[in-house]
């Protein structure tokens, strides 16, 4: 069965960058479209990127959209999530998550987060 397993959080200032990455085990990452997701503090979760199984098909949420890049290497069964200029709404615990369906819903299979700060 399929796990994924998110790495690349951190602390960063404002305007830094960061990248996320998102490696599958037990299956092979090129079967599903894969999404980054993100919860700030007390708010819900939503969905921040999306890619499709062969990355052909890419989507952002409106306030990332410039700024942050998803791309995936099937070779290596990892996807990543390119975050620029920074800010610190960005600031949430950033899920990595496998569907079958593209943009992204529903999705099946989540990994545990990693934890952005963005702050001076």
């Amino acid at each position: 069965q399929l796990q994924l397993v998110e790495s690349g959080g951190g602390l960063v200032q404002p305007g830094g960058s960061l990248r996320l990455s998102c490696a599958a085990s037990r299956s092979t990452l090129a079967y599903y479209t894969i999404g980054w997701f993100r919860q700030a503090p007390g708010k819900e979760r939503e969905g921040v990127s999306c890619i499709s199984s062969s990355g052909g098909l890419t989507n952002y949420e409106e306030s990332v959209k410039g700024r942050f890049t998803i791309s995936r290497d099937n070779a290596k069964n990892t996807v990543y999530l390119q975050m620029n200029s920074l800010k610190s709404e960005d600031t949430g615990v950033y899920y990595c998550a496998a569907g079958s369906y593209y943009p992204c819903i529903p999705m099946d299979t989540w990994g545990q987060g990693t934890l952005v700060t963005v702050s001076s």
